[in-house]
């Protein structure tokens, strides 16, 4: 603009201006072409984190669900993940980059007249102004919307899990106003927030336009008292607009920026609060099976009340445990402690003297066989659910083939799964096949027994199975009993005590009896005995 005001139009070199045109033509060619880079760049840092880090997130969200009272918002972490990522390379990245060239375009405005310099520093103060304000005021509306949200959103995928029973109960209607009340607080909050930035984004936009008019006003005094040239009037607005540019689009992109800091610091806390291994431990032999469980206690989720108390027992290898007792009274709690999907708050859990806290989980848990009160198939083939994905590490594949066939066969599953169109390449949940809840049970029991784990702990195992599953299911346990298994079984059948070693009585979370099953069966009988005769005599005195 300098040149062509001070130089090509006062003296008609058209020569000179061919020459200032081809240089601003190299000049924006290699811009853009630092620019592409840099968007490149910037791609690439967010993919390289997402492989540094997303297995390290997954890893630390598993173990997180495993804490006592592990968070609700489990979930939520590879999505602050995600957030933080495209931050990265999105505008919000693009105009911290571009901000330190700010005072650059300053240095050049005092160059040309001190005035003009005080004029653009002004302006930059007065923009990053507007935009700390804003971030202040926002602050609080995005927590409290993406505190809602995440409600909304936990709530809603757990509905879309049950969606059947919704349709069949005649809930849906209810359902959606429930979900609608769920979402309304945090519609609210996003509503006052985008109002809240539009009436920023207005704000902005009438200082940036009148600052630049008025560096054209302020170039014009300058020119008409002979301290600048004509020249400098059209570039000391250009220089200002380049100034004010990354600063107000970072203003723009500042609801980004506050999420990617929300993601950092939801992150941080993650990794703070579920630590990796610190050190590698000395391997240790496989184990026999021999289980010692001394003063387990528990709490639960919301650290209100006990869940387990001073729980404690011990089996030999070839015992078959069962564990019975109220509704509530903490089985399901027990079994997944035992089975290591819940950390306990106080206590210990041994295996051949060995306490697990000293294997790494993914080193005990192939000796360990969980089936919980649920199937909790995931998505993938049935081959893929029996072999607890071991699909996706096998080096040799054949001998992994062997495996799944032999669980399959343990668990009495082979010839269903045979009988599928599929065999085991079924894909179930995501794969349009719908197995029903006694086949994903038996396949899950299948899971359970991969491997041939020297310790088995099953939930309800027989809740959903016909006569034939029951029969499969008794002729498993005493085929891993046989092989010196440790089993234990969460059940109400008799089918199932009549072959138990011992029981364990578990009421308000405590262990009310445990011994060999004859003894512990009598003591229940006399404690029934006891209970009916009591009223009887009551009412005859009356």
């Amino acid at each position: 603009m300098m040149q062509v005001y001070d130089r090509v139009l006062p003296t008609g070199g058209k020569l000179t201006l061919v020459w200032i045109t081809v240089i601003v033509a190299l000049a924006v060619a290699t811009l853009s072409a630092l620019e592409a880079v840099r968007a490149r760049l910037l791609a690439r840092v967010s993919s390289h984190l997402d492989r540094m880090l997303a297995g390290a997130v997954l890893d630390r969200v598993l173990s997180r669900r495993a804490q006592p009272g592990g968070l609700a918002q489990s979930q939520q972490f590879m999505r602050e993940f995600d957030t933080l990522r495209s931050a990265l390379s999105g505008p919000a990245a693009t105009s911290l980059l571009d901000l330190p060239w700010t005072p650059i375009f300053l240095l050049v405005a005092v160059l040309i007249h001190p005035l003009l310099g005080l004029l653009v520093a002004a302006a930059s103060v007065l923009m990053i102004a507007l935009a700390l304000r804003q971030s202040r005021r926002s602050r609080a509306l995005e927590a409290e919307a993406r505190a809602a949200n995440l409600q909304a959103y936990a709530s809603q995928d757990a509905t879309l899990r049950r969606a059947e029973a919704v349709r069949a109960l005649g809930m849906r209607d209810a359902i959606i106003t429930r979900h609608l009340q769920d979402r309304a607080s945090g519609v609210a909050a996003g509503m006052t927030l985008q109002e809240s930035a539009e009436s920023y984004n207005g704000l902005t936009r009438f200082w940036r336009i009148f600052l630049q008019s008025l560096a054209l006003g302020l170039g014009a005094w300058l020119a008409i008292g002979g301290e600048i040239s004509a020249g400098a009037i059209i570039a000391a607005s250009v220089l200002l607009a380049r100034a004010l540019q990354p600063v107000e689009q970072l203003a723009r992109s500042w609801p980004q920026v506050v999420q990617a800091r929300q993601a950092l610091a939801a992150l941080a806390e993650l990794f703070a609060s579920s630590p990796g291994e610190a050190t590698v431990r000395t391997s240790l032999p496989a184990p026999q099976g021999k289980l010692t469980v001394r003063k387990l206690t528990l709490r639960s989720p919301d650290q209100t009340a006990l869940v387990l108390r001073n729980v404690g027992f011990a089996l030999d290898p070839g015992s078959i445990c069962c564990i019975v007792g109220p509704s509530g009274a903490g089985k399901t709690t027990l079994a997944r402690t035992l089975a290591g999907a819940v950390a306990p708050d106080l206590g210990e859990i041994r295996i051949d003297g060995a306490s697990i806290r000293d294997w790494p989980a993914d080193r005990l848990a192939p000796h360990i066989g969980y089936l919980p009160q649920e199937p909790s198939l995931l998505p993938g083939t049935i081959a893929d659910n029996i072999s607890r994905f071991q699909t996706a590490l096998a080096q040799d594949r054949g001998a992994l083939d062997a495996g799944i066939v032999a669980a399959a066969k343990a668990a009495g599953v082979h010839d269903m799964v045979l009988a599928l169109a599929q065999g085991y390449d079924t894909a179930i949940e995501t794969g349009g096949h719908h197995l029903s809840a006694g086949q994903a049970q038996r396949i899950a029991l299948a899971r359970a027994l991969f491997g041939e784990p020297v310790l088995l702990i099953l939930d309800e195992p027989d809740a959903a199975l016909d006569s034939d599953g029951e029969a499969a299911l008794q002729t498993a346990l005493a085929e891993a009993r046989g092989r010196g298994a440790t089993i234990l079984v969460v059940t109400h059948r008799p089918a199932i005590l009549s072959i138990a070693t011992r029981i364990l009585v578990v009421r308000d979370g405590e262990v009310a009896h445990f011994g060999p099953s004859e003894e512990v069966l009598a003591t229940l009988r006399a404690a029934a005995e006891t209970a009916r005769v009591v009223p009887i005599k009551r009412e005859a005195a009356e």
